[in-house]
């Protein structure tokens, strides 16, 4: 009696022969070629997207390109920031332009017709001037500032250039510069040029001399002093007010931005101004445009006047 695990079909039938070719090379071969197929469908596709990618990313980069640039500059190709030295010894950097007969009645976007140079005279080797960027366009502005020529560097960073982020529109950064070497004569040139458009850039020379009257002691930002100061217009002559003050050299909130600013590099010897009698502080005359004098203050009798101080020191605490 045939038991269930006895197959009533054939062997041969049950268990036909495999041709040997089928069965062992058919099928890893198709299995390779339609791999190999794939990859290369995929290498393709890659490169065909890559490809768009890179197209539309660089047709994008350009318009933005372009679009950044013309929010830089004005319609006569002029960039939107200036740059200035705070004491009042600027002209014409490349002797193309006019000093204004009223620095009042300048237009309403820039304040000088074009690029500067200027006179910084030292009274010794860590001597300090006030180099100011003003922002005359309608967006945030990050600049690159670079010192070019040696012997100067940025005093917050000890370094040649520095990063200026996000100035404000229509507004103004102010940096400290430090003079490294007490060089008889040197020449620099500050380079403001903008983080993503480098060739976007806008230039002051500054002619370095050595002064009369070396001191020992050189104010820099926070630092406090005693000083006396005239206050005139600058297209008038008329004199504003003097007297005597007491200010933290650089950022002081207490008085309009430009006055504060205007004590770097104010000079004095070791007594410090402490020793009656006996008066070794230096004095300078500095320039303010409306932006770091009564600028932001509306309705003020003084919002659109340049002013010009003169600023001495009688006593320090350096």
């Amino acid at each position: 009696m045939s038991g269930s695990w006895i197959s009533d079909t054939p062997d041969e039938v049950e268990h036909p022969n495999v041709p040997l070719g089928i069965n062992e090379m058919a099928i890893p071969r198709a299995a390779i070629l339609l791999s190999l197929a794939t990859a290369a469908l995929l290498i393709c596709s890659t490169i065909v997207v890559g490809y768009s990618v890179y197209q539309f990313a660089k047709a994008n980069q350009d318009a933005f390109s372009v679009t950044d640039t013309d929010l830089l500059k004005d319609e006569n190709n002029r960039w939107f920031w200036e740059l200035d030295l705070l004491f009042d010894t600027c002209d014409s950097r490349l002797g193309d332009w006019d000093w204004p007969e009223v620095l009042a009645e300048q237009d309403d976007v820039f304040l000088y017709p074009g690029e500067l140079r200027c006179d910084w005279e030292h009274q010794g080797e860590g001597d300090r001037a006030s180099v100011v960027v003003y922002n005359r366009g309608d967006q945030p502005l990050d600049l690159v500032l670079e010192i070019a020529g040696g012997n100067v560097v940025f005093a917050t960073e000890g370094d040649a250039d520095i990063i200026l982020e996000q100035i404000e529109a229509n507004g103004t950064a102010i940096v400290e510069i430090e003079l490294q070497d007490g060089v008889t004569e040197h020449d620099i040139t500050i380079e403001a040029s903008h983080v993503r458009v480098p060739d976007a850039e806008v230039l002051l020379d500054v002619h370095i001399f050595e002064g009369s009257e070396p001191r020992a002691l050189h104010a820099s930002d926070g630092d406090q002093l005693e000083v006396q100061y005239k206050v005139w217009n600058a297209d008038t002559g008329e004199l504003l007010d003097e007297g005597n003050l007491v200010v933290t050299a650089g950022d002081d909130s207490r008085y309009i931005k430009g006055f504060g600013w205007s004590a770097i590099g104010l000079d004095i010897d070791e007594d410090r101004g402490l020793i009656p009698g006996i008066a070794t502080g230096t004095s300078h005359i500095t320039l303010l445009p409306p932006p770091i004098a009564y600028g932001n203050s509306d309705g003020h009798e003084l919002e659109e006047t340049w002013l010009r101080f003169e600023l001495k020191v009688d006593r320090a605490t350096i």
